[in-house]
């Protein structure tokens, strides 16, 4: 599990693919202070496993699915990503609950300087957009944030200085893909709100009857 605190901003430095079996390598400093074979290390919010490591860089395999349904396949090398160790036990729970499972992408449609602020919006299909609600939590690039406007077909964040810059998202520009990952507590309540037994139907006539209404 992760808070959404990012850590560090670390450099990719090689992403092989070939077939199914793809890898990549990233410079960093921090993440590698503790790190063991087996480790979980959030790239740009998607939880990967440390396979490999020396003093400056760690190396983790990535499936195809991650690749498709992240913007870790657009990584290449040079390119700055966010990093973040999974939270420790005697860790501060600094931001919110995330997971590292990212749910889709989103693409960054404006950005605008609010006084010391940055605010950016995000357009997303409406899988994503069902979770999403002024004030609650949102995890973009792995980054734990306060969504501050919502439409139908996008939100907007505000970003702090301190904020764009200890993580990529200030060298990001309009068009750019970026990672999302919903809160998961959103998720768990819809899915306890939908029983099994209206899960393919919903609310019938039969469902409540046999209910008492």
């Amino acid at each position: 599990m992760f808070t959404g605190i990012i850590e560090e901003v670390g450099t990719v430095k090689a992403v092989h693919r070939s077939g199914s079996s793809s890898y990549i390598k990233i410079q960093a400093e921090k993440v590698l202070s503790d790190v063991h074979i087996g480790d979980s290390i959030a790239v740009n919010g998607v939880c990967l496993t440390v396979t490999h490591f020396d003093s400056t860089t760690f190396q983790a395999d990535v499936m195809n699915e991650t690749l498709e349904r992240s913007s870790l396949g657009s990584l290449t090398s040079g390119s700055p990503v966010d990093l973040e160790r999974a939270m420790s036990a005697e860790g501060r729970f600094g931001g919110h609950i995330v997971s590292g499972h990212i749910d889709g992408t989103g693409t960054v449609t404006d950005i605008k300087n609010d006084g010391i602020a940055t605010w950016y919006t995000i357009a997303a299909k409406p899988e994503i957009m069902r979770y999403i609600v002024e004030k609650g939590s949102i995890a973009i690039d792995g980054i734990s944030l306060t969504v501050a406007r919502v439409t139908e077909s996008d939100f907007s964040v505000s970003i702090i200085p301190h904020t764009a810059a200890q993580t990529v998202l200030s060298q990001k520009k309009t068009g750019d893909i970026v990672n999302l990952e919903n809160d998961i507590v959103a998720k768990y309540v819809e899915k306890l709100m939908r029983p099994a037994e209206t899960a393919s139907g919903g609310i019938t006539l039969d469902f409540l009857a046999k209910n008492g209404f």
